[in-house]
C-alpha cells in the first residue's frame, strides 16, 4: 500500500454560497484580484462543485459543510482555521482578519469525532486577544513524513505559537522571511511551496536569505525529494499552492487550472513520476488569493469503522 502519510485519503471542504473576495484581508495579501464580473457567488459556488465531483472521482473522500452566511466570506479556504494529525490529534488557529475567526465550526469538530478517532483537540485561538496569529496550513507547510513545519514569517505566522505548535506536534519549525519581487512578504506559506511524499514545488528564488534558501533545500532533500523550483510568475499562477493526496489508484496532486498550464513540460514530467495531476477550475475562487490547496483542510485522523464500509 502506498505511504498516505503525507497523502491523506479524506479531506474536508467548506461550500460557499456567498463568497466574494475579503476587502479585510486584502492589505496584506498581494494574490487577491478583482473579479471584475457579475454574480462572483454562482461561479464560485460551481467551481466548489466541479472540484468536489473530480476529487471524488478519483477515490478522495470529500466531506462537505455548507456555509450560507454572509460574514464569513473566506469560508471557502477552511485549512487555515484546523488541522488534523495521526494520533487523534485536531489544532484550531487564531486567525488574523476579524472575519475569518466567524469560519470556525463545531459542527465539523462534532463530525470529526463521530467519523474519525479524535483524542485531542488544541485551541490556540484564544491567543487572537494576545495579537498572535498562525493560520493553520496556510501559514505552515507541512511535512509530515520527516516532521518538520516550513514557514514563511508574515502577520499571519507568529513565532511564539509556531514554537508552540511544534512542541506540541513535535514538528521541527524552519522559519523564514519569502517576499515577492516588490518586496512584500508573502501572506501564506502554501502558496510558496507545496510538500508532497517523493517531490516538492517551491518558488526558492522568493526566500530572499541565501543561507536560510540552502537549508530548506537541504532538509527537503535529506527527506527523499525532488525539489522542483518554482518562478514567480508559477507562484502568482498558484502553482505553490497545491496538495498530494490518496485517491483510489495511488496518489494525486490536486492544483487549479490556473496553475497547470503555468508548468512547463519538465515539471509536469517530474511531478507525474510520484503522482497524477489532477487540476480543479477555480479562477473565481482565485480572485480571494487562494486555489486549490486553500480550499481543502485535509484529514490525516484514523477512520471510524461504519457499518456498510469497508
Amino acid at each position: 500500500m502506498l505511504n498516505s502519510l503525507q497523502a491523506p485519503r479524506a479531506v474536508l471542504m467548506v461550500r460557499p454560497h456567498q463568497f466574494t473576495p475579503n476587502a479585510e484581508t486584502a492589505a496584506d495579501n498581494a494574490f487577491q484580484t478583482d473579479p471584475k464580473r457579475g454574480n462572483t457567488s454562482a461561479h464560485a459556488l460551481a467551481e466548489f462543485d466541479g472540484a468536489v465531483a473530480r476529487l471524488r472521482a478519483h477515490g478522495v473522500r470529500v466531506h462537505v459543510f455548507d456555509d450560507t452566511g454572509a460574514q464569513t466570506p473566506d469560508s471557502v479556504f477552511p485549512n487555515n482555521w484546523i488541522s488534523t494529525h495521526s494520533g487523534g490529534q485536531v489544532a484550531l488557529y487564531p486567525m488574523y482578519a476579524p472575519s475569518r475567526r466567524r469560519e470556525r465550526r463545531a459542527d465539523v469538530l462534532d463530525m470529526l469525532k463521530v467519523r474519525y478517532r479524535v483524542e485531542n483537540i488544541i485551541d490556540y485561538s484564544g491567543l487572537e486577544q494576545d495579537d498572535l496569529f498562525l493560520e493553520g496550513t496556510g501559514a505552515m507547510v507541512l511535512d509530515h513524513i520527516g516532521r518538520i513545519a516550513y514557514t514563511a514569517k508574515s502577520n499571519r505566522a507568529d513565532p511564539l505559537i509556531l514554537e508552540r505548535f511544534a512542541t506540541h506536534f513535535s514538528y521541527e519549525p524552519i522559519m523564514f522571511d519569502a517576499v515577492d519581487p516588490e518586496g512584500r512578504a508573502i501572506y501564506h506559506t502554501n502558496v510558496l511551496m507545496c510538500v508532497a511524499t517523493n517531490f516538492a514545488l517551491i518558488g526558492l528564488s522568493l526566500i530572499s536569505d541565501p543561507d536560510r534558501r540552502a537549508t530548506v533545500v537541504r532538509r527537503l532533500e535529506e527527506t527523499g525529494r525532488d525539489v522542483i523550483e518554482l518562478s514567480f510568475d508559477q507562484i502568482a499562477s498558484f502553482a505553490g499552492n497545491a496538495i498530494e493526496l490518496t485517491g483510489s489508484n495511488g496518489h494525486i496532486l490536486v492544483l487549479s487550472t490556473t496553475a497547470l498550464n503555468s508548468l512547463n513540460a519538465d515539471q509536469k514530467a517530474r511531478i507525474e513520476r510520484h503522482a497524477t495531476l489532477v487540476p480543479v477550475d477555480v479562477p473565481t475562487i482565485e480572485h480571494a488569493g487562494g486555489s486549490a490547496r486553500c480550499m481543502i483542510a485535509s484529514i490525516h485522523l484514523t477512520a471510524r469503522p461504519r457499518a456498510g464500509e469497508k
